[in-house]
């Protein structure tokens, strides 16, 4: 990953943690029902989750109490923007969003020398099913505070009033109370403390519970997608719930999708002839065995590319010159069909989102649709992060020089 990173693409925005504010986040994780971190400096992204600690604890998700109950922490207002790296659900950005949206100030004020724990309560204590996820409809973000400084204001504003009252303004315990109270809180008689909770509505989306499972809703029939095969093999046993479910390497998935108007295949659009460039090229890659010249040279140069691309057997050739042999034929046969010409491979992959949803749906499309055909390595870095770290720590030096190139020119 170390390539990544020089190139700025591997965890580039996270925040960096040390001094009082790594007692700060302690008091969090102990507030939570954690066991603190050892560590005295580390980083944090836009939840407050840690890839260092979660190295340290041997948990990924050492911010969640089970996979029904996920938590977050706030220690500074410079989270407020900052991606997440490792989110379980695909609406944390966009619960966050509204977090800060709702309570930017009042964060700002109350991080100057306190921190926040964040609770989703979505009315569900633990999952015993897959199909639980069906109920996560609304989610109910409540604030927790460290220091207990509410009370300490309760106490404060206690004192001053004991103080007005008769002669006690001369009365030297109750200064002295004043004083202990003010030297260890600060004043909080201004200080704003009770942050109302914030609900956030779910819609369709993805979650890394029970495997990894993508839920659309708002269709005909709502769809749930499983990752693991052995949960999907679980679930289809249950006929409690009127849903389609599919493993996500089941075919007849996309032709639901596209029966739905979920997907489209438009192989004319601009978009669709850039990313299938992409993925011509990283399918060529694939099937290089032997090379002399760098893959990243055979793939940038025209010369090359043919070179090698006659260089693979004729059913990996057809493979990745899929759409040029089609759109050859097409002009001969107006009513021939892709999927007669494309190979499966070639043609999941040059699936996208139906134009007609909203750029949350889209989002989230994406993501499934990378994941099934993980080919286009612009979009799978763009929407499917896990996935792209995985698929490219297994690439050459110089595919990897490719992929780096290819992610930073973007479009």
């Amino acid at each position: 990953m170390d390539k990544l990173k020089q190139a700025n693409l591997y965890r580039n925005e996270l925040i960096l943690v040390n001094g009082k504010l790594v007692e700060r986040y302690n008091r969090c994780l102990q507030k939570l029902g954690f066991t603190p971190t050892e560590l005295s400096s580390f980083f944090i992204d836009g939840m407050g989750w840690s890839p260092e600690i979660a190295e340290e604890k041997q948990e990924q998700f050492y911010l969640n109490n089970g996979e029904a109950n996920t938590h977050a922490i706030i220690i500074t207002p410079k989270q407020k923007g900052i991606a997440l790296y490792n989110p379980f659900h695909s609406f944390d950005k966009e619960l966050m969003k509204a977090v800060f949206k709702t309570h930017a100030e009042k964060i700002k004020n109350i991080t100057r020398d306190s921190a926040l724990c964040l609770d989703f309560d979505q009315k569900i204590d633990a999952f015993y099913e897959p199909l639980d996820i069906l109920k996560y409809k609304e989610i109910t973000v409540k604030f927790h505070l460290i220091n207990d400084l509410k009370k300490a204001k309760q106490k404060q504003l206690a004192l001053i009033k004991e103080f007005k009252k008769d002669q006690n303004f001369i009365d030297e315990k109750i200064h002295q109370k004043l004083l202990d109270s003010a030297k260890k809180y600060g004043d909080l008689r201004t200080r704003t403390l009770d942050l109302d909770a914030v609900l956030f509505k779910t819609e369709s989306f993805y979650t890394k519970a029970f495997g990894g499972i993508y839920l659309l809703r708002d269709l005909a029939m709502p769809i749930l997608v499983f990752e693991d095969l052995a949960i999907y093999k679980e679930a289809i046993t249950n006929t409690t719930y009127d849903v389609l479910m599919y493993h996500i390497s089941h075919k007849e998935l996309l032709d639901k999708l596209k029966s739905y108007n979920v997907i489209e295949l438009d192989l004319n659009e601009p978009i669709t002839k850039k990313r299938h460039q992409r993925i011509q090229q990283f399918m060529l890659a694939e099937y290089i065995t032997e090379n002399t010249h760098p893959i990243k040279d055979v793939l940038k140069d025209n010369i090359l590319f043919k070179s090698y691309l006659n260089k693979i057997d004729v059913t990996a050739r057809k493979k990745v010159m899929g759409l040029s042999i089609f759109l050859e034929k097409q002009k001969l046969s107006k009513n021939i069909k892709p999927e007669e010409v494309l190979h499966t491979e070639m043609l999941n992959a040059l699936y996208k989102p139906h134009s007609s949803l909203r750029a949350n749906e889209q989002d989230l499309i994406w993501s499934l649709l990378v994941n099934i055909a993980p080919k286009d390595v612009l979009f799978l870095y763009w929407y499917h992060k896990e996935r792209f770290y995985k698929l490219f720590k297994k690439q050459s030096e110089s595919t990897k020089e490719w992929i780096i190139e290819t992610i930073k020119a973007g479009f």
